[in-house]
């Protein structure tokens, strides 16, 4: 965990930013010694945001089948994918 003061921010810009960048993990920043702000490069937030997204749409299928919606059995999806497959490449709908 990269712990600087805010001051730093000012300071070092520069390091800071290749500092997220080289290690991906973001750099929390305090005031007073306290907590204040947490910085982090383009590309991580990005990742995060994206798997923040699909892990909110697992845990809303997951609850779904909770409370009972059904779901699809191995060849409905095989078919599924094979027609979107086809779509995709222009085919129109497989068969």
């Amino acid at each position: 965990m990269n712990i600087r003061p805010s001051a730093a921010i000012r300071q070092n810009y520069n390091e800071i930013a290749d500092l997220c960048r080289k290690t991906s993990e973001p750099i929390f920043l305090t005031k007073n010694g306290e907590g204040d702000l947490v910085v982090m490069d383009i590309d991580t937030y990005n990742r995060r945001e994206k798997m923040l997204k699909l892990r909110e749409e697992l845990l809303a299928v997951e609850e779904d089948r909770l409370h009972g919606s059904e779901g699809y059995s191995i060849d409905e999806v095989t078919s599924m994918m094979r027609s979107a497959i086809q779509e995709a490449a222009g085919h129109g709908t497989a068969k």
